[in-house]
């Protein structure tokens, strides 16, 4: 029988063979604590090391419980796996083992298949539920997405949010669903063929309803912090498992295929092993039955997370290649102040070398995470993209990319994201050309409330400022609701023409990456950067199976490239000719890879 995560973790409710329910909690800072469940108060033990335990018959899957401090303070689980109602009320035993799954077979994906869709739960659909995202697969699927990556879901503060403020790290946040509605989630994304990935948030708690610092003071590092508040004390063995269970319990308990951890580089550890180490090796070690894609958002870029070992990923699958995003989006739309500054100047250098390898200001001297690389890590160890939640909904507006770069420019740049080798990722509604904004939402109240407005003027500055006639007074006003309801897809414009010629567009681009690139991927590459004029780049990826040629011209001048042998696999414009052009083909060693075309040129179509 498949081991659960509750029973290979410390944290949170277990259900013991015998029917009984096993309730744990690291209270060190507290002497006695008495549990509550089902009208009972039972008094926990202590099992050391700050640990306190019941065991009991008289708790069932459903029930609500709660613990209770000396003072009278009544708290949730800080591991609770659902919540009644808010992050500061009764939590919910949970039974992992009971849901009816209706693809038990699914066997995951390879990694050289991904074309990840970044989305919402709560805009994605106008319900803004698990369950109506399940309504939407058909469309995602029917684009050629082949993964998903879900906003964080871990329970917030308040009815809205981004996700990225989870206090209750082990609950799906019940604004989106119940536990079973994720579940169903995931398999009806099974059963479509495509891939589930949550995006996870282990560098801080949100501001409102963590209860940890009262608790377990010593959960926190006394002299680190985040930008976002207190630094957790990873080198402290229940926050390592408090972590570690908890991506356990979304890859075992809801067969997730995978996860992407928020910004790592603020995930500080000075243990003799790693907690990111250990989290992915105890990970792959628990699933060996299919493939788990473990991506990270690291400001450092370090490699050492993205070790292979004879090709196998021995930790961290792939890494978001934010230098991509950033200097296409200098080329795309002037802009050059705050996240863009670093690529104000050589962009175009700097964006063959993030296009070629990635790691464009990756420092070997703050790569201290894990072992050298073993092997030479292959392209899709990137995770590239043109627009994301961040570059988006960071911005002042919420405006996107489609409604501020030259349609040329826009097509040009999504062929070279969707036919590169690294593995490209879309965020919702990119396929079908949405134009509502994605704007920051939050539902917090009094002083912190303004601090998030007067946050976002901040912000504003950092991704591409203020339009010339527009003012600070101007900025949608993040805790108010009309916010989010403005960010929700306008599916309406996904059955419009425009739509659908998009659409169009990208699921082509689609089939040929499935078809011709991504055979390629089961082996590394050697890139290669040619010499070409600013503003164009001639990358060669050569692999066992063949070499991949990419010539792009991103400007609006007529450019020559170097040449580029081969079968054509796709292109727009041409060599020479004035504005945005691209020409990708292949140069086969011996047989081409299953899932070519053999002996023929791919068609060409016009959008």
């Amino acid at each position: 029988m498949t081991q659960t995560s509750s029973t290979l973790g410390r944290w949170g409710p277990s259900l013991l063979e015998d029917g009984r329910v096993q309730f744990r909690l690291w209270a060190p800072a507290e002497e006695t604590v008495t549990l509550l469940v089902g009208g009972n108060e039972i008094a926990m033990r202590p099992a050391g090391e700050g640990w306190h335990t019941a065991e009991t018959d008289l708790a069932r899957p459903g029930d609500r419980y709660s613990f209770r401090l000396p003072d009278g303070l009544v708290i949730p689980d800080p591991a609770s796996h659902a919540q009644e109602k808010g992050v500061e009320g009764p939590s919910i035993v949970v039974d992992h083992a009971s849901h009816a799954w209706q693809h038990p077979g699914w066997k995951g994906r390879p990694w050289e298949e991904a074309v990840l869709y970044e989305l919402h739960i709560g805009t994605f659909t106008p319900e803004g539920t698990f369950r109506a995202a399940i309504d939407r697969l058909a469309h995602v699927r029917d684009v050629g997405i082949t993964a998903i990556e879900i906003m964080p879901v871990a329970h917030f503060a308040g009815r809205r949010g981004w996700g990225y403020d989870g206090v209750l790290h082990y609950a799906p946040h019940n604004a989106y669903g119940t536990p079973d509605d994720l579940r169903a989630l995931v398999d009806a994304a099974h059963g479509h063929g495509i891939m589930v990935l949550l995006d996870v948030v282990y560098n801080h708690f949100g501001p409102v309803g963590n209860i940890l610092p009262r608790i377990a003071p010593a959960f926190f590092h006394p002299e680190r912090h985040t930008p976002w508040g207190a630094a957790l004390a990873f080198e402290q063995e229940p926050v390592r498992r408090y972590f570690i269970d908890n991506a356990l319990q979304w890859i075992v308990d809801y067969r997730f295929d995978g996860l992407r951890l928020d910004a790592t580089e603020e995930i500080s550890d000075e243990s003799e092993k790693h907690v990111l180490i250990e989290m992915a090796e105890t990970v792959r070690q628990a699933v060996p039955d299919r493939p788990v894609h473990l991506v990270v958002e690291d400001q450092l870029s370090r490699k050492s997370l993205l070790n292979r070992d004879g090709g196998v990923v021995r930790h961290y699958t792939a890494g978001w290649n934010d230098a991509f995003h950033h200097a296409l989006h200098v080329v795309a739309t002037g802009e050059r102040q705050g996240h863009y500054a670093p690529f104000a100047e050589n962009t175009t250098a700097l964006l063959r070398e993030a296009t070629a390898k990635g790691f464009v200001h990756a420092d070997r001297n703050q790569d201290r995470v894990g072992p050298a690389p073993q092997d030479r890590l292959p392209p899709q160890v990137n995770v590239n993209f043109l627009q994301n939640h961040d570059q988006v909904g960071n911005r002042a507006f919420g405006d996107r990319l489609t409604q501020i770069a030259d349609p040329a420019l826009f097509d040009v740049m999504t062929a070279m994201l969707l036919l590169a080798p690294p593995a490209p990722m879309l965020f919702m509604g990119e396929e079908y050309g949405e134009e509502r904004p994605f704007l920051f939402f939050a539902d917090f109240t009094g002083d912190l409330a303004q601090a998030v407005r007067q946050g976002r003027k901040q912000e504003a500055e950092k991704f591409g400022g203020l339009e010339t006639d527009k003012t600070l007074d101007d900025l949608p006003d993040p805790i108010a609701e009309e916010t989010m309801r403005r960010s929700t897809l306008d599916w309406s414009r996904a059955a419009s023409p425009d739509g659908r010629r998009r659409m169009d567009f990208v699921r082509y681009l689609i089939r040929l990456r499935q078809a011709h690139v991504a055979p390629l991927l089961s082996a590394a590459a050697a890139p290669q950067i040619l010499p070409a004029e600013d503003g164009v780049l001639a990358v060669d990826w050569h692999f066992s199976a063949g070499t991949l040629r990419l010539r792009v011209n991103l400007t609006t001048e007529r450019k020559a490239w170097p040449a580029a042998g081969g079968e054509t696999i796709f292109e727009r414009g041409a060599d020479g000719a004035a504005g945005p052009a691209i020409a990708v083909t292949i140069d086969r060693a011996g047989k081409p890879p299953r899932g070519a075309a053999i002996g023929t040129k791919v068609p060409l179509v016009c959008f």
